[in-house]
């Protein structure tokens, strides 16, 4: 037995934290019937098919509550004494549909809300898999998986701007599809009709038969576009194993503070991962991404092919009528970028796929606590055990956070604990109060162990194997770092908010510990970040046996298991605020971090402007800050930078229709990107981006009232307000200039903004 294969033979025979060992090569499983479960496997290469026997449950307080019910069901008592003690199990939807209603009656609580004494889960996939122990993907590797690309490109009736299934004039123009295992074509509409496109769009997907469709926007546009065109001609899109069509349903996803509305769709027997969606995760831990669509993406990732065709997408009618094969190899560069994108992105959730109690789609679209709170559930039920009811939520204390000193640093250690929370949780026992069988801490521990193993393997292989173990190593520290949000998840049933206050507070004693102990040995601290520390050493900071002396020292008070180490060292650091620095790593790269120095809300031409300003200061260049100011001054006075530069890129928050209610409500104030998407015609949804820029003159206007959509843009006869812009550089400098005349360190209040004369500093920052 291989290395490689002796690691995932120990990770996978966690039968608490994977599915059951015995269940393999799930890629797909649907309600068949009202009483059965279809399973789609994939064994050696091949695809199985099995129904099953349904599994279906509910979690209730006392018999009582099943008092007059006439659906057949088995109660079973479950052991330990906690507060949903009965088990009732159902063998059809029929059944279960109808104890849901009854219970919503006798108890006066829908399910699912806190208060309710009953659990009655919504999806039954997720009942009979949690009932069952199985979870998709056991035994595979990603790269196991038959995954297809599909990418449309549509033309637009003459005389307007976007695309709408709903105009007779509108038409799929072409349709790109692609897979992992070689496969590559485009349907051109100039070959075939949209009937017959669509017709063949469904024959294909048939005879390649993926696990997985993968799009980019697919929810939001390709299928919703497809199904719009398929109705009109009357065409089934027989898209699932069954022959079935597709199913939707409106559904909202919440990403962090946005939530995004869209439409859900379901293919029996297949999971559809949109890279969209895919993305828009990623961004909120890394807080990276300019741009979700899929070319910006594709750049910033650096899986671009340079010799693809590119073309401008709001010229698809001229290339369709003159030029249809740059249409199709433009198409084919799409579904070949969705599928290198997927590829870098999906593996953590195939892998979560293989832990939790969830369909591969679900698992993408599921938030974190919920997922753990699964587990749990699963954990209890296959020991017979009652599960308790969520606690009352409560407030939960935060981590120690500090801004002790300001302005430009030179030689810069950055220290941290490794995964503070969960290090403490597992060294100190916190753990939820109800878990009366432990699962919890065994679950962290596992994970934590695993991660360590995972990791120090991946470094060791290559190839295939490195990136599966690069996965695996991913979704566990993804799941390691929500286990202490779930204490204070108000919908999980084994939530704690006297455990969650128990972390924190031991958290902010230990980097309190650590921050006295350094500054006792003479270092500077410069700001404190509920589990890391900036600060400048008593010596050089390129002394590594110093350094090693300093750790074990700061270190001396932590509980055994809880590892304070040097994770990064800087030859400068500029500090702003709390959360927003910039530093300069020994590669010469600028790492900016916070909103207040990359907001997404500034325009391109001042994130370089800051990036530019910030480099200066950092390479000991002060002096030159305020020629450099000048000199780009003049250069946006001269017409000196492109409308890219220029325009703001905004993210809808609400739909245009939600926005024009909350106008006439005045429950929000106008804004420039909702009223182009008003005037455009165009059905924006939550989470679209629309760029614009400004026109008119004067520094102070109502920009709404003077936006214009970046498209429309004629650079042979600019009309940017250049009084606009200037004025917003010349805040920006303001706002940074101090750190420019006084650059070393202070202490942070010492830093206050001074306008230039004559330039005002109402211009909001981060919003433009």
């Amino acid at each position: 037995m291989s290395d490689y294969q002796a690691i995932l033979q120990r990770l996978y025979a966690s039968r608490l934290l994977f599915g059951d060992p015995e269940q393999r090569g799930i890629v797909g499983a649907e309600l068949a019937t009202d009483a059965e479960i279809e399973l789609f496997r994939r064994l050696n290469g091949a695809l199985v098919r099995e129904r099953l026997p349904l599994r279906l449950f509910v979690l209730v307080e006392t018999p009582q509550l099943l008092k007059g019910l006439r659906a057949p069901h088995e109660l079973k008592p479950l052991g330990g004494g906690l507060a949903l003690r009965y088990l009732a199990e159902f063998r059809s939807l029929r059944a279960l549909e109808a104890a849901r209603r009854h219970l919503r009656q006798v108890t006066g609580h829908p399910s699912g809300a806190v208060e309710a004494p009953y659990l009655a889960l919504s999806d039954p996939v997720e009942q009979h898999l949690i009932l069952g122990g199985a979870t998709f993907f056991t035994g595979l590797e990603f790269d196991d998986l038959r995954r297809m690309q599909i990418d449309i490109e549509t033309c637009i009736t003459p005389g307007f701007e976007f695309p709408s299934a709903a105009r007779e004039g509108d038409r799929v123009a072409a349709i790109a599809l692609a897979d992992n295992a070689g496969f590559e074509r485009v349907l051109s509409g100039r070959q075939m009709d949209e009937r017959a496109m669509l017709e063949e769009l469904a024959r294909v997907v048939a005879e390649r038969d993926p696990d997985v469709i993968e799009g980019h926007n697919l929810f939001r546009f390709d299928l919703e576009y497809l199904e719009a065109r398929a109705r009109r001609h009357r065409v089934r899109l027989a898209l699932g194993r069954d022959g079935s069509e597709l199913r939707s349903h409106a559904s909202r996803l919440q990403v962090a503070e946005r939530t995004l509305a869209y439409r859900r769709y379901d293919i029996y027997g297949r999971s559809i991962i949109d890279t969209w969606i895919l993305a828009q995760h990623y961004d909120v831990a890394s807080r990276e991404l300019e741009s979700f669509g899929l070319k910006q993406l594709a750049a910033h990732f650096g899986l671009s092919d340079p010799n693809r065709v590119r073309i401008d997408p709001s010229q698809v009618n001229r290339y369709f009528e003159h030029e249809p094969d740059k249409l199709l190899g433009y198409a084919l560069g799409d579904v070949r970028e969705t599928g290198a994108l997927a590829a870098l992105l999906a593996p953590t959730y195939f892998v979560q796929a293989q832990i939790f109690p969830y369909s591969y789609q679900n698992v993408v679209l599921r938030g974190n606590a919920t997922k753990i709170d699964g587990l749990m559930l699963r954990g209890y039920l296959a020991q017979d055990h009652s599960v308790p009811l969520p606690n009352a939520g409560r407030e939960v204390g935060g981590g120690l956070t500090e801004l002790r000193l300001a302005g430009v640093a030179r030689g810069v250690l950055h220290c941290d604990v490794t995964s503070l929370y969960p290090s403490l949780m597992l060294a100190c026992g916190y753990r939820p109060a109800n878990d009366a069988l432990g699962i919890f801490l065994r679950l962290l521990k596992d994970l934590t162990r695993f991660r360590v193993e995972a990791k120090g393997a991946a470094r060791r292989l290559a190839g295939r194997q490195r990136r599966h173990m690069e996965a695996l190593q991913q979704a566990f520290k993804v799941l390691i770092n929500s286990f202490y949000g779930y204490l204070g998840f108000a919908l999980g049933h084994f939530n704690d908010f006297e455990a969650a206050n128990a972390v924190t507070a031991r958290g902010r004693e230990l980097i309190r510990q650590v921050v006295d102990e350094l500054e006792r040995a003479g270092a500077r601290v410069i700001e404190v970040d509920t589990d890391g520390i900036y600060f400048v050493p008593p010596f050089a900071w390129t002394d590594n046996e110093a350094v090693q002396r300093l750790l074990e020292r700061v270190s001396a008070p932590m509980p055994a298991g809880v590892k304070l180490e040097v994770d990064g060292r800087y030859p400068a650091m500029l500090s702003y605020k709390m959360k927003n620095y910039v530093l300069l790593e020994e590669s010469g790269e600028l790492v900016v971090r916070g909103s207040g120095l990359r907001s997404r809300g500034l325009e391109r031409y001042l994130r370089n402007f800051l990036t530019a300003f910030f480099r200066l200061l950092l390479e000991g260049n002060a002096d030159r800050a305020a020629p450099f100011y000048a000199e780009y001054r003049d250069r946006l006075r001269a017409h000196g930078f492109s409308i890219a530069e220029l325009a703001k890129t905004e993210t809808l928050q609400d739909s245009p229709a939600v926005y024009r209610d909350k106008v006439a409500g005045r429950r929000r104030n106008v804004a420039a990107a909702y009223e182009i998407a008003l005037a455009s015609g165009r059905p924006y949804q939550s989470g679209d981006q629309i760029s614009y820029y400004v026109t008119g003159r004067g520094a102070k206007l109502k920009v709404s009232a003077f936006a214009k959509p970046a498209s429309k843009y004629d650079p042979s006869q600019p009309d940017e307000n250049l009084d606009y812009y200037e004025a917003k550089l010349a805040e920006l400098y303001a706002k940074f200039r101090p750190y420019a005349e006084h650059p070393d360190l202070a202490p942070a209040e010492t830093f206050e903004a001074v306008p230039e004369k004559g330039v005002s500093l109402s211009l909001d920052f981060d919003h433009g």
